[in-house]
């Protein structure tokens, strides 16, 4: 039966699992949704198991589908790295690399980076420092650090940095499903401005949500502010507010198992670019120049 499971039904179950809805997975694989629909009922045919509950507004993962979940991201990841094998590898590369992340890249995606990066290179040493954004750009200007991972739309004077993006992040609107802006397929700014806002603070965040509101001369209602994407998740799920957040940190439950939609929206809202900052013109130790290719090949564009 293991032979006849493909990548592409791995990549398209996990992108379910990680929404929590086929259409989404679909948007984001640039499929149809019933490719998506086909993949999964192919490996639950394959496997014998019920990989997910189908429930009104979206799916969830059974408990055969979360121990399958983690072996398919681990059969993904393995091959994505054996396809890039880093050009260090063969020199039993030694050594400490110093990289500074804000909130929300640690939080969200950096951390199973590095446990690959360290699968590859288990003799190099990764001291990894918690700053804002600010601290970032001033310890890679410095450096106090190699490399810095943050937020880019948010870095001041980019140029002054050798810089790549290694995520790039629809915002949708995220919502409970029964709001009633759950209803609308794709809501507009204007439409979300008639109902509670919940706006995170973290990394910024509060200055870039105002930036692309100001742009449609609108302003969100808000009734809450927390640096707390958890606290966020909890609130909306509840309902007691909407917010617009971007995919990278979109989970389709809150920490109480209460169910989260997301929607695109409507106007022109700027994608969340995470990427990696370096000091241009200064060269990289070797384990600092395996860790930056390391995400380029991972993630860059």
């Amino acid at each position: 039966m293991a032979e006849n499971v493909t990548l592409r039904q791995l990549r398209y179950f996990v992108a379910a699992a990680r929404t929590g809805q086929f259409s989404m997975a679909a948007s984001n694989e640039h499929v149809s949704q019933s490719a998506i629909t086909n993949a999964v009922l192919a490996l639950e045919q394959q496997l014998g198991v019920r990989l997910f509950d189908r429930l009104p507004q979206g799916v969830s993962l059974t408990a055969e589908g979360e121990d399958f979940f983690h072996h398919a991201r681990h059969i993904l990841d393995s091959v994505h790295d054996a396809m890039h094998k880093p050009r260090f590898r063969a020199n039993n590369l030694r050594g400490t690399v110093k990289v500074a992340a804000s909130y929300t890249v640690l939080g969200y995606f950096l951390p199973e980076l590095l446990a690959r990066f360290r699968a590859s290179y288990p003799d190099v040493e990764i001291d990894l420092r918690d700053m804002d954004r600010a601290g970032i750009e001033e310890a890679v200007l410095s450096g106090e650090v190699e490399l810095g991972v943050a937020i880019l739309s948010n870095v001041q004077k980019l140029n002054r940095f050798g810089h790549a993006v290694l995520v790039r992040s629809r915002r949708q609107l995220w919502v409970a499903p029964e709001h009633p802006l759950a209803k609308l397929e794709s809501p507009s700014l204007r439409d979300i401005a008639h109902h509670p806002y919940i706006l995170v603070t973290a990394d910024e965040a509060e200055a870039s949500t105002a930036a692309y509101w100001k742009a449609k001369r609108l302003k969100p209602n808000i009734v809450f502010r927390t640096s707390s994407i958890e606290a966020v998740r909890g609130l909306v799920a509840h309902g007691f507010g909407v917010t617009v957040l971007s995919d990278m940190v979109f989970r389709p439950w809150s920490l109480e198992g209460k169910r989260i939609e997301a929607r695109p929206i409507l106007d022109v809202v700027p994608h969340m670019e995470a990427g990696v900052l370096w000091k241009e013109g200064s060269p990289l130790s070797t384990p600092g120049e395996a860790l930056q290719q390391f995400l380029l090949h991972a993630y860059g564009s």
